[in-house]
Parts: structure tokens; sequence; C-alpha cells
């Protein structure tokens, strides 16, 4: 591990068990179980380039690089100062050589990046439509729950720009836009061929759903076994325990979330 400046309220947290780390502040929006899920769940390529939409921190490109040696792999975030911390959290990992971090807004960045380019897109958007009146809410808090800088059908239109013939758009949303997103993902060409719902516990109503299409696919959607976060003994269940604590996440697709 690098040595990194950090700012004063600024600390490094250990990566889940893959002997990574990543900077995070009480300031901003720290990374939870939805992007580590989604890095679970898409189908990542053995080779090839991915882009991570809306990436924060770079959580979820850091989670990649356990699933593939050969893939490289970017992030885009809006948000400066998130985006300085995905920089730094990559030099703090030296993985300079595998991700690439910009600053950038992803409604633009195909007119950098070009069109079809990306193997694989993955995305963990803001969930909630922008509030009326005044909110006493940190700036970086609020871009991250609301859609301040882009709608949900922005977030798949930038993906369906930039994801290659047959190439996978994965993302993960709240249950209560299901409808918009299927409908949107059809819309812009990103067939759904994947879905499976997280529930905190087997009697709950599903509180996350993770969605993957496919460019230009043929109509075909798998419903996977549903995810309970929380056993009956009120205890991570295997599943998680297998995420948090097992070996390096599996490359294969479909095996996990």
């Amino acid at each position: 591990m690098k040595d990194i400046a950090l700012a004063s309220s600024e600390r490094i947290d250990d990566l889940l068990t893959h002997g990574l780390h990543i900077i995070q502040s009480e300031e901003v929006f720290s990374f939870s179980l939805d992007a580590i899920l989604l890095a679970r769940f898409c189908s990542m390529p053995p080779r090839g380039k991915v882009l991570d939409l809306c990436t924060g921190n770079g959580v979820v490109p850091l989670l990649l690089t356990t699933r593939t040696k050969a893939a490289e792999i970017w992030g885009v975030e809006i948000q400066e100062r998130l985006a300085d911390m995905a920089v730094r959290n990559v030099q703090l990992n030296e993985l300079e050589g595998r991700l690439h971090m910009i600053h950038g807004d992803l409604r633009t960045i195909h007119l950098s990046l070009g069109h079809g380019q990306f193997d694989l897109i993955t995305v963990n958007p803001p969930y909630l439509p922008v509030p009326a009146g005044e909110q006493n809410i940190n700036e970086h808090v609020a871009a991250a729950r609301h859609e301040i800088h882009c709608t949900l059908e922005e977030v798949i239109s930038a993906g369906a720009k930039q994801t290659r013939a047959g190439g996978k758009f994965a993302m993960v949303h709240r249950p209560a836009r299901l409808v918009d997103i299927l409908t949107l993902m059809r819309k812009y060409r990103l067939e759904p061929k994947r879905i499976r719902f997280v529930h905190a516990r087997a009697h709950e109503e599903a509180m996350m759903v993770l969605v993957e299409g496919a460019k230009d696919g043929k109509s075909e959607l798998r419903t996977l076994p549903p995810f309970i976060v929380y056993n009956d003994q009120d205890q991570y269940c295997k599943e998680l325990m297998e995420i948090y604590y097992g070996g390096q996440i599996s490359s294969k697709e479909g095996s996990s979330p």
C-alpha cells in the first residue's frame, strides 16, 4: 500500500478481504452494500474494457479488479472531490496500470471515450428524484442520493452509448423504480437479461434490485433466486459472509448476486 496524502476528515479503510484499501470521509457518501453486490452481480469480461458510471470514490472499479487480471477499468465521477478520492484510491492500491478515474459528466463522456467502446458498464446511480424545497443536507450526500446531476433516463442513455453490441449493462437500484428501469433499458436497446431482488430478511419486501441487460440482445429475462441479507438468527447469510470474508469474487457470469 502506497503512502497517500489525506485530508483532515479522511481515513483509510480495509476493503473486504482482497488486500485492497479505500479512502473515505465522513463528509461524503461512503460506499455500502449496494456497491458490493453490484460488483459481485455483473457479468465481468475476462478481458476488454469496463466502465463504471457514478463511480464515487471508485469502490466498484476497485472491487472489479479482483475478478479480472486483463480487463482495463474506467470510472467516471462528476463531483470533483469524489473524483480526486477515486484517483488517490487507485494510487493507494498501486493499480495505475489497470484503473483510470475521470472527473467528468456521464452525459457527455462519450464525446471523449467514444461510442460503443466497452464490454461492460456498471452503475450505482442516485436513487431518488430531486426533492422540492430547501434541503438541509451535505451537497455530496445530496448528489449521491438524489438525481441532481443525472436522471435515471440519462444514466441508461449514457450506458447505452458506451456499450458495444452484445456488451452488458448492470445496475443496482430501488425496486420501486423497476418498471421505469426495464422500460428505459428497452428504449435504449439494453435488453434486460438477468434480475435479482435483495431483501434484508426473507419475510420483508425487497430493498434493492440488481438488473443486467445486453446491448441489442434477444428478449429473454432470467429471474435469479432472491438475495437474503440476514438469516433467521439475524446474522449475515452464508452468501454474504462469503462475499465479505471468503476468497476473491468469482468471475463466472451469474454465479453470484
